[in-house]
């Protein structure tokens, strides 16, 4: 009833089908060149935020140089492109790779010193050959949407002439846009560069010796003691299970792929119809982008764009991705009545103790982060932590094959380097949106006429941000997707008064859920091909159970204290914070309830509206409103109750 230790947290050859297209599968001594490098550039990750005291610019050219070399090697051209060897291309794209980042390696202090920032002809010819090679590496790790959004960027800035309406500014000569794009780092080697060198790769890494540590499988028997036994129980383990692997990944399609291999069959196997099954494992590992502590990266790149700590994220996303959970597994249960299923039997249960026993003390590395940052420490001594934890407790453990071992730490080294990839050249190709936005002030614009067009009314400004978000984010790896909502799309928020973190939230939120929202739901896709169902219908099936999770965001933008922020005139307490959770929580099990159309029966109309309305109402905080949505969730209950009760001998178990 388990699966294989060796199934990795990080994204990996034969998973990593999000976006791009899938990793080479190497052989030979391809396999051996690429994984050597991979090794190093984890090694350089290690030693450059560790060990040594390198310049900020000089370890991002660094980083990016190596991550682009494995880019080229790790990714093909396209789908007719060798998979087991490097091709001519290959070799002529990381030529050209080592040549852009290496000149400006090399010659970076004699433009910003000897010349006063003052590029000549051949700087700029190596900036154009960097920017194209960037835009080859993105298509082939990310996918074409993001070299699309950076062509369309830089057009948008050489060009802003000929723009109409609000869109129109002066434009940019190409000569002043490659400088700010190369040369300094405001561009390819800014903020968001920065950090996938810094927080991100080390987190990676941390996921990758929980991987080769077996912690996947830890996991997995975990969810399956504690929620196995449960009506739906297989459905209930793939939620817990891909919560716990999604926190540490951030990768919805690497979760289904990981953890659906295990939970999918396993729900399938108690009555539930395969598209439901796949639903619900994507609608599971969707969640995993906004689980903390990781949250896809974005929570790095978060803490940087508001200019607050690492802890601060993820103590704000804890409620938020607690409630997403608590949505899902309302709506399993739901659908486990309908359905009349029972659980998992006994006998097939692991004993929780065991498990504990065995293999327990590797849910230490997660307490150690977790408390690291607690205490105030960084995100980087909370990384580093994190895998000295890790190697402890596999030598802990009674359990040897989770021991880490030379040849472990060398596989971890190289999960770590690969799993980097993707998440890093987005970060670097996004460099060039955001430059755009900074340069031309399009951001603040944007932000300003929505609230106009649409009144300031904030629940329609609220509507057009989460259907642009949805829209901009179809297709791209969590990271990606964050950036480029925050600079086109927060802004909106911020202007129209929402709390900066909020505002952030609710664009990251639901750029998250394009994963499962048609037309483009990755996840959704991946789900259905293993459990052998049509991908339309299981990403239908997975939006229709997750939907009580698209009011979440709605309930963060008016009510903040979801994310421990006070809403302005207003004061934190425990209180406040416990009202907040409980009335949230109903409005969400009635909500589940009048879209599942079911509680002990099927709901009759005036049932469904009265739980409908009972759930906005509580969603919405203020004294009145969560007493009128109590009273309308309370009267539709024992009015269902009581008709149920006179009608048939079904057994009330809400």
């Amino acid at each position: 009833m388990t699966k294989s230790t060796s199934e990795p947290i990080v994204q990996t050859a034969d998973l990593d089908k999000e976006a791009g297209g899938g990793m080479r599968l190497l052989e030979g001594p391809y396999k051996k060149v690429a994984a050597i490098i991979a090794v190093l550039f984890s090694a350089f990750a290690i030693y450059s935020n560790g060990l040594s005291n390198i310049q900020e610019i000089y370890r991002n050219l660094i980083f990016l140089g190596i991550l682009l070399v494995m880019t080229f090697f790790y990714y093909p051209a396209g789908k007719s492109s060798n998979q087991k060897r490097f091709t001519v291309p290959d070799y002529v794209f990381t030529a050209l790779a080592i040549a852009g980042l290496g000149y400006l390696l090399l010659n970076y202090t004699t433009i910003h010193v000897d010349r006063g920032s003052q590029p000549i002809m051949i700087d700029y010819v190596f900036g154009a050959i960097t920017i194209i090679v960037l835009f080859e590496a993105s298509r082939r790790a990310v996918g074409i949407f993001i070299p699309i959004l950076c062509g369309g960027a830089i057009v948008y800035a050489l060009f802003g002439t000929y723009f109409p309406w609000i869109f129109g500014h002066a434009g940019f000569s190409l000569e002043r846009l490659l400088y700010r794009l190369y040369m300094t780092t405001e561009g390819v080697l800014g903020l968001t560069l920065s950090t996938a060198s810094t927080f991100i790769v080390m987190f990676v890494l941390f996921g990758a010796f929980l991987s080769v540590s077996g912690a996947t499988q830890l996991f997995n028997d975990l969810a399956l003691a504690i929620a196995g036994r449960k009506r739906g129980g297989p459905a209930q383990v793939a939620v817990i299970s891909s919560a716990l692997t999604g926190s540490l990944s951030g990768s919805a399609v690497a979760n289904v792929a990981t953890t659906g291999a295990f939970t999918i069959p396993l729900m399938k196997s108690i009555g539930l119809k395969p598209k439901f099954a796949g639903a619900v494992e994507a609608a599971a590992s969707t969640g995993g982008m906004i689980m903390p502590p990781i949250m896809g990266a974005a929570a790095f790149i978060m803490a940087g764009f508001l200019g607050i700590s690492y802890t601060t994220v993820i103590l704000a996303a804890i409620i938020p991705s607690f409630l997403y959970y608590i949505a899902l597994i309302f709506a399993i249960d739901i659908e486990a009545k309908k359905q009349g299923l029972k659980g998992i039997s006994k006998e097939n249960i692991p004993d929780v103790f065991q498990i504990l026993k065995e293999r327990g003390v590797l849910l230490i590395p997660i307490v150690v982060v977790i408390t690291t940052l607690l205490m105030g420490k960084t995100a980087l001594f909370a990384g580093f932590a994190g895998i000295g934890a890790v190697i402890i407790a596999s030598w802990l453990a009674k359990d040897k094959s989770s021991r880490i071992t030379i040849s472990k730490t060398i596989e971890a080294f190289i999960e770590g380097g690969r799993g980097t990839i993707q998440v890093g050249i987005a970060c670097a190709a996004i460099g060039i949106i955001i430059c755009v936005v900074t340069m031309t002030g399009i951001g603040s614009t944007l932000a300003y006429n929505i609230v106009e067009l649409t009144g300031g009314q904030l629940w329609l400004i609220l509507i057009v941000v989460m259907l642009t978000c949805i829209v901009l984010s179809m297709g791209l790896p969590s990271t990606a997707l964050y950036i480029v909502v925050a600079v086109t799309a927060a802004p909106a928020l911020v202007e129209a008064g929402v709390n900066p973190i909020a505002a952030h939230f609710f664009v990251f939120w639901f750029g998250a859920l394009s994963n499962i929202t048609p037309p483009v739901a990755l996840a959704s896709y991946t789900a259905a091909g293993l459990a052998g169902a049509n991908a339309m219908q299981t990403s239908w099936e997975a939006l229709r159970i997750s939907l009580p999770g698209f009011i979440i965001p709605f309930m963060i933008a008016y009510n903040p204290i979801i994310l421990l922020q006070a809403a302005e005139g207003e004061t934190i307490s425990i209180l406040s914070v416990a009202l907040a959770v409980i009335t949230s929580t109903l409005g969400i099990y009635a909500l589940a309830s009048s879209l599942g159309n079911y509680l002990n029966a099927r709901l009759t109309i005036v049932e469904r509206v009265l739980m409908f309305a009972g759930a906005l109402m509580l969603i919405k905080p203020g004294v009145i409103t969560d007493l009128t949505g109590l009273g309308l969730c309370v009267f539709a209950i024992l009015f269902h109750i009581i008709r149920v009760k006179k009608n048939s001998s079904v057994e009330i178990t809400i």
